[in-house]
C-alpha cells in the first residue's frame, strides 16, 4: 500500500520541474492527483504524460476566480482534498537599481498572492486532518545577487506557514515549508535571460553548494511527499531546506 493510497492532492505549478515529479510520484504512491498551470500546451501536455489517474486543469493562481473554479471541479471530481501542494513559482532576476512596477507585481502576484489564493479557495474542501506544503527557496536564507524580489515573496510564504500553521490547527490543517535549492528544472529556460547568462550564473552559484550539483526534481518530490503524508503528522510550521548545504555550511 502507497503513504497516499485513499487520498487526493492538488499540485499548482505542476505541469514541469518538481510539480510534474511529485505529480508521478503521488501517483505512484496511490493518490489521486490533480495539477494546474497557466499554460494551455503544457497543461496538455503533463495530462499525456501523467496518463487517466490525473486531472489537469489550466488556471492562473494569481486569479482568486480562477481557483474557486478549480476549487468546485475539484468538489465535483474527489469531494475532500487531503493535499495541496502550492508549488506555482517565477523568478525573474533583476539589479535591485533596476527593478520597476512589472518586476516586483508578477512576483507577488504568482509566488505570495498565488499561494494564498490556493490555499484560501481549498479551504472549504480540506479534510480533517490535511496536509498543506509552501515552495519557498534556500534564497530566504541566504542572499543572491538579483534576486531581491523573489526572495522577498518567497520569505512572505515562508512566513505565511506559520501564521497559517497557528489558525489552521484546530482544523487538522499542517502547513510546511519545502525550500529548494539549484535544482535541475525548467525554471532556469524561463528567466528572461540569454542562455549564455543563465549557464554563468548557475556556474558561479554552484560555487556555493557543498553537494557540488543541481538537485533533480525527484529528489525534490521525495520530500514533498514526506511532508504530505502521515509520516510528517508530528510537522507543523516547519521549513526544510533542500539545497545540498548552500545556506548551511
Amino acid at each position: 500500500m502507497g503513504r497516499l493510497t485513499g487520498k487526493t492532492a492538488l499540485i499548482t505549478g505542476g505541469t514541469t520541474g518538481i510539480g510534474l515529479a511529485t505529480a508521478k510520484l503521488f501517483l505512484q504512491e496511490g493518490a489521486r492527483v490533480a495539477i494546474i498551470g497557466q499554460d494551455a500546451d503544457r497543461v496538455a501536455t503533463a495530462a499525456k504524460t501523467l496518463g487517466a489517474g490525473a486531472i489537469a486543469l489550466r488556471a492562473d493562481v494569481s486569479s482568486k476566480s480562477d481557483m474557486d473554479g478549480v476549487a468546485a471541479r475539484l468538489k465535483a471530481e474527489f469531494g475532500k482534498l487531503d493535499v495541496v501542494f502550492a508549488n506555482a513559482g517565477i523568478a525573474q532576476p533583476m539589479p535591485f537599481s533596476d527593478v520597476d512596477d512589472d518586476n516586483i507585481d508578477n512576483q507577488i502576484d504568482v509566488n505570495f498572492k498565488g499561494v494564498i489564493y490556493t490555499v484560501q479557495s481549498m479551504l472549504s474542501i480540506m479534510n480533517k486532518p490535511s496536509s498543506v506544503v509552501l515552495t519557498s527557496t534556500t534564497m530566504i536564507e541566504k542572499g543572491v545577487a538579483g534576486m531581491s524580489v523573489y526572495a522577498a515573496t518567497k520569505a512572505a510564504v515562508r512566513s505565511l506557514a506559520r501564521t497559517l500553521s497557528a489558525e489552521f490547527a484546530p482544523r487538522g490543517i499542517r502547513v510546511n515549508v519545502i525550500s529548494p535549492g539549484l535544482i535541475e528544472t525548467p525554471i532556469y529556460g524561463k528567466l528572461g535571460l540569454p542562455a549564455e547568462a543563465v549557464q554563468e550564473w548557475a556556474t558561479q552559484l554552484m560555487a556555493k553548494v557543498p553537494a557540488t550539483r543541481f538537485g533533480q526534481a525527484d529528489e525534490v518530490a521525495k520530500a514533498v511527499l514526506f511532508m504530505a503524508s502521515d509520516d510528517s503528522s508530528y510537522m507543523m510550521g516547519e521549513n526544510v531546506l533542500f539545497d545540498g548545504g548552500m545556506a548551511t555550511i
